[in-house]
């Protein structure tokens, strides 16, 4: 089971793989043409319903595997409004080749004569709410015929996720979806099929630019959309506060503040002009902070327990009250980690051991990045809280569903980038589920150490990461 917007993700994170996408709208036409020709015989009439996207453009592709039919074919709308080179290529592949196919402009004017067959692909799993024209219309007119009707990927006009409409909406008899099954599909009264595209498993598996795709900003956004944290670090160290505060603020969080103890909240501060410090009495976090530092947590979307906090006894059970009596969503990382496995807790965490904090939390690991894989999963299943373990290959799971992460490099063994991963996980679980926000902020983080490489070479600093974060978030940057 594959949700619309994963299923976007998975499909660019093919095509980093070398999967193009032309390849599998190759593919996924086939398997239109396939379907077609399990519900008709040679020769029967074949109406082809297309949008102007790659919805359409897989229905473009069916009709060139299907020339013993009778088939016919109409793009919705004009042909210079097709929304993707993909979709055009294969209208102008139709035209050139003098297929039966034929644009029209108006859907009130959409004649399918009389077919035995029509093939929906109007519009895909990527559209929500009501349908717009010319779809509304065209919906109605392919519902009014009566004849068997098979949609791909999702019937126009249905929610894949949910499998309702919020308008009218083709009554498909039977749908044929590509890759893994959506959610909303089985509640609809046709039958389904699913057929397998070619794309790897590994697009799934690793993390790749597909998974930057749901990053995208309105607008007409306004502060705070975006999230605000709290970093609660500082004492013994003073850098890595600092260096998280500042790497979620260019992981995107709009106001980020440090929880810190008085003694050291001039020298964090004098890191940056842009961090806001909230310092409490004493030179480490205590007991007796604990309400403080709860009713500074309430204010923020997630909290970020760890960085540079130390192991002092007194910290340690601060931490331990703090996460016991914590109802939010935080980022537990560092020394704080040590106590995640002993406390109950009603909040959702985003745990970010390295392979040594993991051992000391009760975990297991291994070289093979595939047995290890398996051994956090299940760590991870029984702490309940998703786990992102550093390493090589890094692991991120809930137990249920893991991913792995191969950006990064040797260099970034230097202390900080542990850091700077944290600071923008926080920023990222702000505005997605903590696993997809630890897959996104290990790939942006591993990415910016790459690029610092890139330009440096070894001995990197984790600051080198920060500067970095913003493009290594964005889609389509190298």
């Amino acid at each position: 089971m594959i949700t619309s917007e994963r299923m976007a993700a998975v499909d660019r994170n093919a095509e980093a793989l070398g999967v193009p996408r032309k390849q599998l709208m190759e593919s996924s036409g086939n398997a239109v043409a396939r379907a077609v020709e399990r519900l008709a015989d040679p020769e029967a009439a074949i109406a082809i319903v297309a949008g102007r996207g790659n919805n359409g453009g897989d229905a473009l592709v069916a009709a060139r595997f299907l020339d013993d039919y009778d088939v016919t074919v109409h793009l919705l709308g004009r042909p210079e409004t097709i929304t993707t080179d993909l979709a055009r290529d294969n209208w102008d592949a139709l035209r050139a080749a003098e297929y039966d196919a034929h644009a029209v402009a108006d859907a009130a004017d959409l004649d399918l004569d009389d077919p035995d067959l029509i093939v929906d692909a109007m519009l895909g799993t990527g559209v929500t709410g009501a349908l717009r024209e010319p779809e509304a219309t065209g919906a109605r007119q392919l519902n009014r015929i009566g004849a068997t009707v098979l949609a791909v990927d999702v019937p126009s006009g249905v929610d894949a996720d949910t499998g309702t409409a919020a308008g009218v909406a083709v009554d498909a008899d039977h749908v044929v979806t590509f890759h893994d099954e959506k959610p909303g599909l089985a509640a609809l009264d046709a039958e389904l099929t699913v057929a397998d595209i070619g794309i790897p498993a590994a697009a799934e598996r690793f993390t790749g630019p597909g998974d930057l795709l749901q990053l995208g900003r309105p607008s007409q956004s306004h502060k705070g959309d975006f999230g605000e944290v709290l970093i609660v670090g500082g004492g013994p160290y003073t850098g890595a506060p600092a260096l998280a505060a500042q790497a979620a603020l260019r992981a995107g969080a709009d106001l980020v503040r440090v929880a810190c103890p008085a003694s050291v909240a001039r020298e964090i501060q004098g890191y940056s002009e842009n961090l806001i410090l909230r310092p409490y009495d004493g030179d480490h976090l205590e007991p007796g902070h604990v309400d403080e530092v709860l009713t500074l947590a309430a204010d923020h979307d997630v909290a970020v327990f760890g960085p540079g906090l130390g192991s002092h006894d007194e910290t340690l059970a601060a931490v331990r009250d703090l996460l016991e009596r914590y109802d939010g969503t935080a980022v537990v990382d560092a020394d704080a980690l040590e106590v995640v496995p002993t406390v109950e807790t009603d909040a959702t965490l985003l745990c970010t051991p390295h392979q040594g904090e993991l051992r000391a939390m009760g975990g297991e690991t291994d070289a093979d990045w595939r047995t290890r894989a398996d051994l956090i999963g299940g760590f991870a299943a029984d702490l309940g809280h998703v786990v992102l373990v550093k390493g090589a290959y890094d692991v991120i799971t809930d137990g249920e569903e893991t991913r792995i992460n191969r950006t990064g490099n040797p260099g970034m063994t230097v202390g900080g980038t542990g850091d700077v991963l944290a600071g923008a996980a926080g920023a990222l679980t702000c505005v997605l589920a903590p696993l997809q926000a630890a897959a996104v902020a290990a790939y942006a983080n591993g990415r910016a150490g790459d690029a610092a490489v890139e330009a440096n070479g070894y001995g990197l600093l984790a600051t080198d990461l920060i500067d970095r974060l913003p493009a290594a978030l964005r889609e389509g940057s190298e």
